[in-house]
């Protein structure tokens, strides 16, 4: 009986849990779940090259700019300015920004997945129809809206445009809508990687 009443408080704090992060991010049990079920990761790519480190999480953090608390909907990534950013998933652009806090940025679409890449190198303009590209030509770089992408393309370089306090990726994830943690992705991603090379490695 006890045991039962554990479980049962248990669940309600769990409900409870959820029902506060609904607004914020798919939790954690779910992600696990998109991440290391049917899916593979075998295609992704790590997001960002000359990686040195994660300087801020997914979640609530003080605000860098010294605004008090807000909510990170992301993963910062940093590496040396002008290195190159690689498309995480094979999918479609659907928007290039530079008039936001993310600064010059593009968000890709893979089915139900969305990647968001911010404060990247170059600016937005348009062609001769009005169709918009991020343009980026110290690195080289030209993404239309509306242009498919494969996994492991270059679609920028870090930078420093938007709010930011030095030169990093901030790299957002969403799964059907919903902001999920990049870190749990990656973790799957390369648990992934070394159960294919233990795998491979068999005689």
């Amino acid at each position: 009986m006890s045991r039962q009443i554990v479980l049962m408080g248990l669940g309600l704090v769990v409900t409870l849990g959820l029902s506060w992060l609904g607004h914020h991010a798919v939790n954690a049990f779910e992600v696990n779940q998109y991440a290391t079920g049917s899916s593979t990761w075998r295609g992704a790519s790590f997001p960002v090259e000359n990686f040195q480190g994660y300087t801020s999480p997914f979640g609530y953090r003080a605000s860098p700019t010294g605004d008090g608390t807000q909510f990170h909907r992301g993963l910062d990534m940093a590496a040396p300015e002008g290195s190159y950013i690689r498309s995480w998933w094979t999918g479609k652009v659907v928007e290039v920004s530079d008039d936001s806090a993310c600064g010059t940025s593009v968000v890709i679409e893979s089915g139900e997945w969305e990647h968001i890449y911010c404060h990247m190198q170059g600016y937005v303009d348009r062609d001769g129809q009005g169709r918009p590209y991020m343009i980026d030509r110290g690195g080289g770089l030209q993404i239309y809206e509306g242009q498919d992408i494969s996994a492991g393309t270059r679609i920028g370089r870090v930078g420093m445009t938007g709010r930011t306090t030095g030169p990093h990726l901030h790299w957002g994830l969403k799964y059907a809508k919903q902001w999920v943690d990049p870190a749990l992705v990656l973790r799957a991603m390369y648990a992934e990687q070394n159960q294919t090379q233990t795998i491979s490695s068999q005689p």
